[in-house]
């Protein structure tokens, strides 16, 4: 574990050093290193039976685990939501993008946020499928990689190359966080009580996962609360939390915290509408977990309303930072 915090420490010293230089290089190098993890992933799955065959029971679980880190998310956010309406925050109406700005959610005292908030909305396309595209084509590696583990031996399902390509995708996702010289801008333009959107969601996703717990068999995937909390701990971001379940735990819980989180994102990408109506704002961009700054993004800013982009990213990086941190940490419990 300390390996892994010492290779991020060191991308984020590079990502400094680095400043001013356009390092387009680095995100399709990320993508193309985390197709390579998903695809070893599905290596070992299909190359142990006893994963392979128990792909359905591990679906079951998954499912489970998702309802009830999803649902606790949900009621944590809608708890600070209602905490900061007692308070009189102003805010827009839910589902539009057209309410008043709320100059107060961003820090500020006058002018519109939306137009930071436009700024900061990356330009992808607005169809479901698009948004989907990318974590087909994850799913998709994982897919062949099983299948090439069936004609794979036991012991050749490449462990430690996978360790090493670990180190090398946690080295470039730090100089990414290094390299962004407006995130320090993005925190300060935030209302205090927002940034308690990641807390919120970190003790309802977490507080969900242990409370599933007990329902699992000691034949299960999941055989203690840690594991439980260490497939929450991926907040929607499967393939970096499968990849390090994979290389702590196994490829049988890495398969159902895989599982688990796609199914987070999906949820996000079709249900923020009706959670942004029901739950409020802040319930919409939880349940998006770490996904919330790229994928999900677009829809969650449909469902909430403009002025929660910035919310939104923000929320998203400080669950992705603290993926590798939290799922770790549960793994060596």
């Amino acid at each position: 574990m300390l390996i892994i915090f010492a290779v991020i420490l060191g991308g984020i010293l590079t990502g400094r050093l680095l400043l001013g230089r356009r390092l387009a290089f680095v995100q399709p190098l990320i993508t193309g290193i985390i197709w390579t993890l998903l695809f070893l992933l599905g290596v070992e799955v299909g190359s142990d039976p006893a994963v392979a065959g128990g792909l359905a029971t591990l679906g079951v679980t998954a499912l489970a685990l998702f309802a009830f880190s999803v649902a606790g998310s949900i009621l944590a956010a809608w708890g600070l939501w209602l905490w900061i309406r007692r308070r009189d925050l102003p805010a827009p109406v839910s589902g539009t993008n057209s309410g008043p700005t709320s100059g107060a959610a961003f820090g500020k005292t006058s002018g519109p946020a939306s137009g930071a908030a436009d700024d900061e909305i990356p330009q992808a396309a607005s169809s479901l499928w698009q948004t989907l595209k990318g974590s087909l084509v994850i799913v998709a590696f994982f897919a062949v990689g099983c299948l090439a583990g069936l004609w794979t031996e036991p012991d050749m399902q490449g462990s430690s190359l996978s360790t090493w390509v670990l180190y090398a995708l946690m080295f470039c996702v730090g100089v990414t966080l290094g390299n962004d010289r407006t995130l320090a801008g993005r925190v300060r333009r935030l209302d205090r009580r927002l940034a308690l959107l990641p807390v919120a969601t970190a003790v309802g996703t977490l507080g969900g996962a242990a409370l599933a717990a007990p329902f699992f068999g000691a034949d299960s995937a999941v055989t203690s609360a840690a594991d439980s909390l260490a497939v929450g701990a991926g907040f929607g971001y499967y393939s970096l939390s499968s990849i390090f379940i994979a290389d702590l735990r196994g490829a049988e819980l890495a398969t159902v915290a895989l599982l688990c989180n796609i199914l987070r994102e999906l949820f996000t990408l079709l249900a923020a509408p009706l959670v942004a109506r029901w739950f409020g704002p802040l319930a919409a961009v939880s349940i998006g977990g770490a996904t919330t700054f790229d994928t999900t993004l677009p829809v969650i800013t449909r469902a909430a309303g403009r002025p929660y982009a910035v919310v939104s990213i923000f929320h998203g990086c400080v669950m992705d930072f603290s993926v590798p941190f939290l799922v770790t940490f549960f793994c060596s419990l």
